[in-house]
């Protein structure tokens, strides 16, 4: 008799989503905020990379970061198994690799009430696997080269600050709170000086610029229709997904938020009712994080970054 076998499809938005979930339910502060402390040289902080230097945009970032936490790696990059080759090196036998996903679509014709046909653009994801530079041998050196220990480690908050004036928001200084009022269009921030250290003032004033994007004549960002009464967790996820992907692009250590444990009830709410939540939160973090990007002097110019690994907006 012959034998019939099941495959069981990867349900990788499940995956992903379990995997942020129980990271906030065992207490960790914030499983997005990069796991490098050491000096590479491509930077003390760094989004992942691919093989070629590129970032990662939306949920890999995430999904990498929380790779490399759990193994140790001190790499930023990650390459196939081919790309490993192709470039001189190889993977160590035995490693293991980790999913990255890849958003596509595919159009299907459907039949409407009147008789007439219709296309529609379905989105999916795709996946493959990489490995982190320290699972490879006979890379190029730059991929797992250390900086220099510095006894004089640089203020990164002046680099912020430019960053954040050059985004031509209306930034206003005073008060106790931190804010960004939508009505007004404003940024509000205390005094620099009331945070504990500059990386929680900029960490805070990038949490802050990432709402300013979602205005109606910027980013437009819409929760209502999605999340319902979670839209306004759904939006403090973008924000802070977004700061910490400013903190790997502007090079500096995220300093825990103290409003993170009240959000974190209603981001783990969010994240069980909809396994594709944190796909969109990131993909919109991304998108806030690349506006701010084209606001800086020659950002006209920057590289367009595929959406390879985005969720598509559509799919919402």
């Amino acid at each position: 008799m012959p034998t019939t076998t099941t495959t069981t499809r990867r349900d990788v938005y499940q995956e992903v989503t379990d995997a942020i979930v129980s990271r906030l339910e065992s207490g960790t502060v914030a499983p997005w905020h990069q796991p490098w402390k050491a000096g590479h040289v491509a930077g003390p902080v760094s989004r992942p990379l691919r093989h070629n230097g590129k970032p990662y945009q939306g949920v890999n970032v995430l999904m990498l970061w929380i790779a490399a936490e759990s193994a140790g790696h001190v790499s930023p990059y990650w390459l196939t198994y081919n790309q490993a080759r192709e470039i001189g090196g190889h993977v160590r036998k035995g490693e293991k690799g980790t999913t990255v996903v890849y958003a596509s679509t595919f159009r299907k014709t459907e039949e409407k009430a009147d008789g007439t046909t219709a296309e529609r653009s379905i989105p999916f994801l795709k996946t493959y696997t990489v490995f982190n530079a320290c699972q490879c041998d006979d890379l190029p050196a730059h991929y797992s080269q250390m900086a220099e220990p510095s006894a004089t480690a640089g203020d990164p908050l002046p680099a912020v600050l430019e960053f954040a004036t050059n985004t031509g928001a209306d930034i206003r200084e005073g008060g106790s709170r931190a804010y960004y009022n939508p009505s007004a269009d404003y940024v509000q921030m205390p005094p620099a000086g009331t945070f504990d250290n500059p990386e929680a003032h900029a960490g805070t004033l990038c949490h802050e610029l990432a709402h300013w994007t979602g205005h109606g004549a910027r980013l437009a960002r819409d929760f209502s229709g999605r999340f319902g009464d979670d839209k306004y967790a759904a939006e403090e996820l973008v924000a802070e997904l977004a700061a910490a992907f400013l903190a790997a692009d502007l090079g500096y250590e995220p300093q825990p938020r103290e409003d993170h444990a009240s959000y974190l009830a209603s981001w783990l709410r969010v994240l069980k009712a909809d396994k594709r939540a944190i796909f969109t939160a990131a993909s919109h973090a991304s998108r806030s994080a690349e506006y701010l990007h084209s606001l800086q002097p020659g950002g006209a110019n920057r590289e367009e970054e595929t959406a390879d690994d985005l969720e598509p907006i559509a799919a919402e």
